[in-house]
């Protein structure tokens, strides 16, 4: 096995994925919660899968998730060589420019491997919107 270098760093970040498509919010001020216990994807340089338990937590502004869609999107996960660490910041940054949430936090609870787990968190605070 080689060394990691500044291109295993980066792969995963751009590439295409399914749009996550969303629908109109009824209502102000609750929290969604969507669990992925079965997440996959692969270690960009041994290309060994890497399994965790995805959950996002957002409070909806004016749009929120279409689960089949975001399945879709989570799936083509499998297949991709990615970082989790870097997963678990890509999944945010999408869903914040899918849906625009008021916060959202995405965790990753990924299966130990060699005798080491991982839990990933990013989290998302709208600062501003304009009126």
């Amino acid at each position: 096995m080689g060394a990691y270098t500044d291109e295993h760093a980066r792969k995963g970040l751009d590439a295409p994925l399914p749009p996550i498509e969303c629908w109109a919010n009824q209502f102000p001020n609750y929290r969604i919660t969507i669990r992925i216990p079965e997440f996959t994807s692969v270690c960009p340089l041994t290309e060994q899968p890497d399994f965790g338990t995805v959950t996002i937590t957002y409070v909806p502004r004016d749009r929120c998730l279409e689960l089949k869609s975001l399945k879709l999107y989570i799936h083509a996960y499998r297949q991709l060589g990615i970082f989790y660490e870097n997963a678990i910041n890509r999944i945010l940054r999408d869903v914040v420019a899918a849906c625009d949430p008021v916060e959202c936090t995405v965790t990753g609870d990924f299966t130990p491997r060699g005798g080491i787990s991982s839990l990933i968190e990013a989290t998302y605070r709208a600062t501003h919107r304009p009126a």
